[in-house]
């Protein structure tokens, strides 16, 4: 699970939120469309496709400037095969999540000859933090925005996501540290925020719970199984019984995996379906 497919997967939660961020107006009729492109079908990983009233937004999500092909490039392949889907204007806007390093050149055109391509950079990195912090849909995103004081930012973060409803915390607040880790170390992250964290965070130790800090597998296990019945109700819905049960039945390791894996199910089909490879790899042995 990537930085930048988490961002995809927020957009994705929060449709008219984001579209209102990036484009600076209210925005409230707001669908989510496929992801898959025809045309020698491509599927990709970090961008959302909004549609607005008459328009269509492409928000596509980068830690990194670096791509096969070029990030222009990119562009103007997505604008054309969304104009040939939809025949609808088409805004792109390319949210970039670090800033690369000083002599980076951020393109915002594809150039060649008489093809000339412009989409729109937003720099998180030069964001007011203020919108972040007062939206919890964005305040995953808070602790990458601007400031010259990063851990009092941290700080009002954290403040921000103890006061979330307790149904919302949980998942905020694992989201925000995921996104934290691109730019703070294990140590303040895990002074400031008391919940674990997902995988590919620089507190992966503490993923599974607080248990930890007791030195005893059982209530870092029953701490773990908690937060993923959590995150997965969220993903795909209510749960039957017999996914409980066989949620019960992991280890500590197959919970991590599971913890990873979860961000990207749409359906309990998914979920099912990472329990079949299990099985398989069960048999192979």
């Amino acid at each position: 699970m990537s930085f930048d497919n988490l961002c995809k997967l927020l957009s994705e939660k929060h449709p008219a939120t984001f579209a209102s961020w990036v484009l600076g107006t209210p925005q409230t009729s707001v669908k989510v469309l496929k992801t898959e492109l025809s045309i020698e079908p491509i599927r990709a990983d970090y961008v959302t496709f909004l549609q607005l009233q008459g328009r269509i937004l492409h928000l596509e999500f980068q830690t990194k400037l670096e791509s096969t092909p070029p990030l222009p490039l990119r562009m103007l392949d997505y604008w054309v095969r969304l104009y040939r889907l939809y025949r609808l204007p088409i805004t792109q806007v390319v949210v970039l999540l670090l800033p690369p390093s000083p002599e980076t050149v951020i393109e915002t055109v594809f150039c060649v000859e008489t093809t000339r391509h412009e989409y729109r950079v937003i720099r998180l990195w030069e964001e007011n933090p203020e919108l972040f912090l007062n939206d919890p849909a964005l305040l995953p995103l808070a602790p990458l925005a601007a400031t010259t004081q990063p851990e009092a930012l941290l700080q009002q973060v954290v403040g921000k996501v103890s006061q979330l409803e307790p149904r919302q915390r949980p998942e905020i607040s694992a989201y925000t540290q995921i996104l934290a880790g691109l730019k703070y170390n294990q140590d303040l992250i895990r002074q400031l925020f008391r919940e674990g964290m997902m995988r590919e965070s620089v507190i992966y130790q503490e993923i599974l719970a607080e248990g930890e800090q007791r030195g005893r597998e059982e209530g870092r296990k029953a701490e773990g199984q908690l937060l993923i019945l959590r995150l997965l109700t969220r993903r795909v819905g209510e749960l039957p019984q017999e996914v409980l049960d066989r949620i019960e039945t992991l280890s500590l390791e197959q919970l991590e995996n599971l913890g990873e894996a979860l961000l990207d199910f749409q359906a309990i089909a998914d979920l099912e379906t990472w329990f079949g490879t299990l099985d398989v790899g069960v048999k192979m042995t």
